[in-house]
């Protein structure tokens, strides 16, 4: 009896040991010491909140897992992320909001791992809040220090209906079919080696929406979260961008939802498209603007904004005299495979094939 009495206590030894050096090994890196790009803030629950396409953020950790702590505002809903490990791109990943148990990522090995973390949907999903990571010896990331890409634009430049390789088109929520990550801005930027933010907003044009006459960029881009009548503005101190690239025109042009609609406004184009990047101008004097066209349009209407981009150009260079000139670039037109019209995700790797010289001709000026 006295021997199994003995082993007992030390097995119940052994036991607390095991269990206090594996909470031991669980560090824990918070909300407040990662080191985001894109528009984000911390919220008053010291929470970090992702808020538009293809924010992110990084962390290390050694062992073969960590827990991701995520959610979002409403627990009738449901967002995504997606997250590259050690380089490698793995998979979007649905967070509902019921949810209260934290997001596990295993890794193979029990060696040291990077991971980066995005934002797969666009602002009007609502935010990605992370109170924290925990993992052994977990560490925040920094921002590589690469030159930065703003992508200003539409649905195509969020990378929304491009992917429909787990709900197909036509099924479930909007967003349940975007695809920031794989978006042509994050695509080329990476092949370019040049971080990237993303302000873009679907069915937004530059003066109008596709099926009505209001709202559009230029009334929300000062808004953190891109959305109408939003009282939090954003700073544009927080980074600064060598190249702001603008894609808008798609909407405006729109032929609408087949209610009454009027047809495209050239001069208003121009007029609101000159003005909007004075706007961005002030906030980023020493960026090149980039004005891309659309790789939907063909025909009549490709030459249509094709004339406006150049006259836009010409105007802004003749305000601007001593700053670099307004950079075009014209996509070939894209019978494209997403849902609702869009690109797809492959489609999506033509664009940013085709725009790969252009950026990087860019980024050596």
């Amino acid at each position: 009896m006295k021997n199994s009495t003995a082993i007992t206590f030390i097995l119940f030894i052994l036991c607390a040991l095991q269990s206090t050096a594996k909470v031991k090994s669980a560090d824990t890196l918070f909300a407040k010491d990662l080191k985001p790009l894109g528009r984000t803030i911390i919220n008053d629950k010291n929470g970090l909140e992702l808020i538009t396409s293809a924010a992110h953020f990084g962390f290390s950790f050694k062992g073969n897992e960590c827990a991701v702590y995520v959610g979002i505002a409403n627990a009738s809903e449901h967002n995504y992320l997606q997250y590259e490990l050690d380089g490698v791109y793995q998979k979007k990943i649905r967070i509902e909001g019921s949810s209260k148990e934290p997001l596990i990522i295993k890794a193979a090995g029990n060696g040291l791992h990077h991971i980066w973390i995005y934002k797969a949907t666009e602002a009007h999903t609502g935010a990605l809040i992370f109170s924290k990571i925990a993992a052994h010896d977990v560490k925040s990331l920094a921002i590589p220090k690469f030159p930065l890409i703003e992508f200003i634009g539409n649905s195509i430049t969020c990378g929304a209906a491009a992917d429909d390789s787990e709900i197909p088109c036509g099924i479930g929520d909007y967003h349940d079919h975007h695809n920031a990550y794989m978006a042509y801005g994050p695509s080329v930027s990476r092949k370019l080696n040049a971080n990237f933010v993303l302000a873009s907003v679907s069915g937004f044009g530059i003066y109008r929406t596709w099926n009505r006459d209001a709202p559009s960029i230029p009334l929300v881009y000062e808004n953190t979260n891109l959305q109408v009548n939003s009282a939090q503005k954003w700073d544009f101190k927080t980074y600064t961008p060598k190249i702001v690239s603008i894609a808008l025109g798609t909407n405006d042009m729109s032929k609408g939802d087949g209610s009454a609609r009027a047809a495209f406004d050239t001069i208003k184009f121009v007029k609101t498209f000159v003005d909007f990047i004075k706007v961005v101008k002030s906030k980023y004097p020493k960026a090149q603007i980039a004005l891309l066209s659309s790789p939907m349009m063909r025909d009549a209407s490709r030459e249509l904004l094709q004339r406006c981009l150049i006259s836009i150009k010409k105007e802004i260079d003749t305000a601007y005299p001593t700053d670099k000139p307004v950079a075009t670039f014209f996509f070939e037109p894209m019978d494209p495979h997403g849902c609702s019209g869009h690109p797809s995700v492959a489609d999506h790797q033509v664009l940013a094939k085709e725009l790969e010289p252009f950026f990087a001709g860019l980024l050596k000026k």
